[in-house]
């Protein structure tokens, strides 16, 4: 099942993701993919949010991915001539993090290996004990727009399930959710959006651990 986590700009996205892999890993589903944590920084009595970093799974290799464009502009950091530049993105998106993150995806594919070969990393337990889970955090304009960026992890998605990797969560904002179906419906049939609430915790749950030995009752 392909799972397409959405909402408006900083809703908890995927402060939700974290909080449901470090949940399902520990009941032994094997992780494989990014996530992109927020690089924030205190101010007054909130936060501001200053970057984007990629978190390799199952590895744990933290790319720094971005720069808010300000930021960068102002420390004269910012690529005329890169790919998120000319996307007119806000975030300015160095173009060899985007490769070592798109590398990593490259890798992940070849063989479509099992979750017991790629490893468990810091993000599941040994050995693994159940089918695992693709991670795309997220599918933005470069990718399903451009057709740059992250170009294998959609080429990924694309590839559907497998019987090793049968479920999938990808990021992708609100109004380009039309956009992923289109090109990943066809692989998966079964795509369901969801948002960052409990309900849909649930929901992944019970997908990911369905008939399992262990699961957490009452899922």
């Amino acid at each position: 099942m392909l799972f397409i986590l959405t909402g408006e700009i900083q809703t908890g996205k995927t402060r939700w993701l974290q909080g449901v892999l470090g949940g399902l890993s520990a009941c032994g589903v094997p992780l494989r993919g990014v996530v992109a944590p927020g690089v924030w920084t205190r101010v007054g009595r909130g936060f501001e949010k200053l970057g984007i970093d990629n978190v390799l799974l199952p590895s744990g290799e933290v790319v720094h991915l971005a720069r808010r464009r300000d930021l960068a502009q102002a420390s004269g950091c910012l690529d005329a001539c890169g790919q998120s530049e000319s996307a007119g993105l806000g975030w300015a998106m160095a173009d060899d993090a985007l490769d070592r993150v798109d590398a990593h995806f490259v890798q992940l594919m070849k063989g479509d290996a099992s979750p017991a070969d790629v490893g468990c990393g810091d993000f599941a337990l040994e050995p693994p004990l159940l089918p695992g889970l693709t991670v795309v955090d997220e599918l933005g304009r470069l990718e399903l727009l451009r057709g740059r960026g992250l170009v294998h992890a959609l080429e990924l998605l694309e590839r559907g399930p497998s019987a090793a990797w049968p479920h999938a969560i990808a990021v992708v904002r609100r109004d380009l959710v039309p956009a992923a179906r289109e090109r990943l419906v066809g692989a998966w049939g079964d795509v369901v959006a969801v948002g960052p609430d409990d309900e849909s915790a649930s929901m992944v749950w019970r997908a990911l651990l369905r008939g399992a030995a262990g699961t957490v009752a009452g899922l």
